[in-house]
């Protein structure tokens, strides 16, 4: 029981790390346009992604919970494993300031853990390569929203002044940003809540066909928000100048195309990054500049970071569920 309560402890701690590490995410645009201060921006997304919980069905908590690896091999130290390997990468790429997936570092300490303890036919496949093609649908999806919903939106502002555009959009970019926070709170938090559910199932506290119990919905979502506020300030000036320089109608465009992309892939019961979805968003954007409006050098290094993060993630799984064998 004791080892079962340092699990929750630890799910909670990455999950408020998952807050602090994609803040960004949420505040980027908004706070590099100048529209909200850093502290404003914080506050404003931190209560969107608590609220997220009243307004998405628990369908991504079953796919963390299930569509991973295999139920019935699961022990608390595997979780262990998955979880701390899953907060090493993250806080690593915090340290670097690389915008990374939280979703596909949790998904590779999973799958290496798993892999370590049980074999490679304890892998659910089917439900990694779902989650594994959205590591390339989401951002070509926000990147292609992005970049139509920004042509439309030239299109009708076209004939006013670059004021009253400016002027307009700073008040509507605060809907959009509340959007794309209550659609990362609804898709992150749901994946904390997945891997708590399937400790308790693996004590054989819960039945196989059960839902997370309100106070385990209540607690992710408040250590994510909780994490938000405090604000992953390195990944921020990454998201938020270093990829394209952003007006706030360009703002709005990605915000609104990067909280379309989660709302879609929440109610699929995908956990897609939000890290992903907004980068493809904003390089959307700054793709109807011209080309070379996105600074591809560093766009690249995010890639990779996109690319190493299940992998990497994996292997730290794997080695750190060998190591608490050796100690339990």
């Amino acid at each position: 029981m004791t080892f079962l309560i340092f699990i929750i402890i630890i799910v909670l701690i990455f999950d408020f790390i998952n807050g602090f590490h994609d803040s960004a995410n949420s505040i980027a645009t908004v706070v590099s346009t100048k529209v909200l201060s850093p502290i404003a921006a914080v506050a404003l997304a931190a209560t969107f992604n608590f609220v997220a919980f009243l307004l998405f069905p628990l369908k991504v908590a079953k796919t963390i919970g299930s569509g991973v690896i295999n139920t019935e091999i699961v022990t608390l130290e595997l979780i262990a494993a998955a979880v701390i390997a899953a907060i090493i990468w993250n806080l690593i790429t915090w340290w670097l300031g690389l915008p990374s997936s939280s979703s596909h570092t949790l998904v590779g300490g999973l799958v290496g853990a798993a892999i370590a303890g049980s074999g490679f036919g304890s892998v659910v496949y089917s439900g990694v390569l779902k989650i594994g093609a959205f590591i390339v649908i989401a951002p070509v999806l926000g990147m292609l929203m992005s970049y139509l919903i920004t042509i439309v939106v030239i299109r009708i502002v076209k004939n006013r002044s670059p004021f009253g555009v400016d002027k307009h959009f700073r008040r509507i970019q605060l809907l959009s940003a509340s959007a794309f926070s209550l659609g990362h709170g609804g898709n992150d938090a749901q994946k904390s809540m997945g891997i708590i559910w399937v400790a308790l199932y693996a004590m054989g506290k819960v039945p196989r066909d059960s839902d997370p119990a309100l106070w385990i919905v209540l607690s992710c979502h408040a250590a994510i928000a909780l994490g938000t506020l405090f604000g992953g300030w390195r990944i921020v000036k990454t998201m938020g100048q270093k990829i394209t320089k952003l007006k706030p109608f360009e703002g709005f465009c990605a915000e609104t195309a990067g909280a379309a992309t989660l709302f879609m892939a929440t109610s699929l019961g995908v956990p897609v990054s939000t890290t992903h979805t907004i980068t493809g968003a904003i390089i959307g954007v700054g793709a109807t500049k011209r080309a070379s409006a996105v600074k591809w050098g560093v766009t690249t290094k995010i890639f990779w970071a996109w690319i190493l993060t299940i992998p990497v993630s994996a292997i730290i799984g794997a080695l750190i569920f060998f190591f608490i064998k050796l100690i339990v």
